[in-house]
């Protein structure tokens, strides 16, 4: 369920910070990151890949409420939406790199497939 993950941040800036992430990851389909905040972007992301797989009025309306580009939800529910038409979920794809440098936190790149 997305949503369940603290990591470290209070809510308001937990928020902030998946909003922005789930917009970069559709926008270049592509971000490195670390593996617990991997694992929430991508929820959060194939749950709006797959509200946007129903193109209604009310879904672009949710779509433009979280994510923070307008031109990235049209890209959502003119480009990747229809490309992912044929499955049933599993659109991300997480791959871990090791760890980071300076703190040793565990790295992973997440993508869409």
């Amino acid at each position: 369920m997305p949503g369940t993950r603290k990591l470290g941040r209070e809510t308001a800036h937990r928020t902030a910070m998946l909003r922005a992430m789930v917009t970069f990851l559709l926008e270049n389909g592509k971000i490195e990151t670390t593996v617990s905040r991997a694992k929430e972007v991508s929820a959060l992301t194939e749950k709006f890949i797959t509200m946007a797989k129903n193109e209604t009025l009310a879904n672009k309306r949710n779509a433009m409420a979280f994510i923070t580009k307008e031109d990235v939800v049209k890209k959502l529910f003119t480009e990747i939406a229809p490309k992912y038409a044929d499955r049933n979920g599993g659109y991300t794809r997480i791959t871990k790199i090791g760890p980071r440098r300076g703190d040793a936190a565990e790295m992973a790149v997440i993508e869409l497939i």
